[in-house]
């Protein structure tokens, strides 16, 4: 996997100039990447079939009402759920809305495919995804600093401009984001491992307690370790539902997994003293261990030591190389043609 990271300020002259975004979609992440960019002085317009979110965004100092007539976008910033992307992506740029486009859904790879199914312009595409979120939704759960330091995964396809590939690179950077580019099925199979699968399990365990006198007198000892295992269960059904049927094969695969050793633990657990029961439940334990620390070593949001940066290449090749070349342009083309 490549990684675009940087150790300047996120207005580094290395950052394409990005001056104008549009942003369709004022929920937690659209509303959160609108506030981020304005306070990097970026004009923002806004736009969402829900005129309460519109108004709750605007509110915030996100941006202004995108109105008619308004120039084209350096980028746009398609903040909808992922089985709307395509169609969204599809008015926009019929629209002529900007001069590159990207989302912020948390699947890729079928999202890329129906938005060629859907005759949109994928040479001005550039799938998206920031590795950050709140189990609160809406505008009001927006944050300037949601992206500060996470992981924004960008998955460009075989059809991607190389300039709009930096465009959004720059745009995730100003959100203070480091870049991390992977093919769209590589994306999928990672996310369902540390987020889609997770928030499968976490609803799982707090579903134990849904029901008034579920667990009454366990929840009466509540501590920190249920209250973090099922944080993420509070997230909205409607969304993760879509998610999920976007992203199925490789989430219930990872369920499996999960399932296999579940099981195995069980019927240890229900097995009489001796045969050996206590070595399945101590493999799982120390897997655990082992598998935490790796954990914490891969998240350190704002912490640690900065990574070298590793430019975008002018050319996406089908494997990622390793290390890539040493120059972005300082400003975004005129035409992407230029580039």
């Amino acid at each position: 996997m490549a990684v675009l990271t940087s150790t300047t300020s996120r207005t580094a002259p290395s950052v394409p100039a990005i001056r104008r975004v549009a942003v369709v979609g004022c929920g937690l992440i659209g509303t959160s990447v609108a506030l981020a960019l304005r306070a990097e002085g970026v004009r923002v317009t806004l736009s969402d079939h829900d005129p309460r979110s519109l108004s709750e965004a605007v509110s915030m100092g996100a941006g202004v009402v995108a109105e008619a007539g308004e120039p084209p976008a350096d980028v746009v910033v398609i903040a909808t759920p992922p089985s709307t992307v395509a169609e969204v992506l599809r008015e926009a740029q019929a629209r002529r809305l900007g001069a590159v486009y990207t989302d912020v859904a948390s699947t890729k790879a079928r999202i890329l495919e129906s938005a060629e199914a859907a005759g949109c312009e994928l040479r001005t595409y550039v799938p998206g995804h920031p590795m950050a979120g709140r189990e609160i939704s809406g505008a009001r759960a927006a944050r300037a600093d949601l992206f500060a330091g996470r992981k924004w995964a960008l998955c460009p396809g075989p059809a991607t401009s190389p300039a709009a590939t930096r465009a959004v690179a720059g745009l995730a950077r100003l959100c203070g984001a480091q870049v991390r580019l992977l093919p769209p099925d590589a994306h999928d199979r990672a996310v369902a491992a540390v987020s889609h699968a997770p928030l499968v399990l976490s609803a799982a365990l707090a579903a134990r307690f849904a029901y008034a006198g579920a667990g009454s007198e366990s929840l009466s000892l509540t501590g920190r370790g249920l209250y973090e295992v099922t944080r993420i269960a509070g997230s909205p059904p409607g969304l993760w539902i879509d998610i999920l049927e976007h992203n199925a094969e490789a989430v219930a695969d990872l369920l499996e997994e999960v399932v296999d050793d579940l099981t195995a633990v069980r019927a240890a657990l229900r097995q009489p003293d001796g045969g050996g029961r206590w070595g399945v439940v101590a493999d799982l334990l120390v897997r655990g261990n082992l598998g935490r620390e790796r954990v914490v070593d891969s998240y350190a949001p704002g912490g640690g030591e900065p990574v070298p940066a590793h430019p975008l290449p002018e050319t996406l090749p089908e494997t990622l190389p390793e290390t890539l070349p040493e120059t972005l342009p300082e400003t975004l083309p005129e035409t992407l043609e230029a580039a």
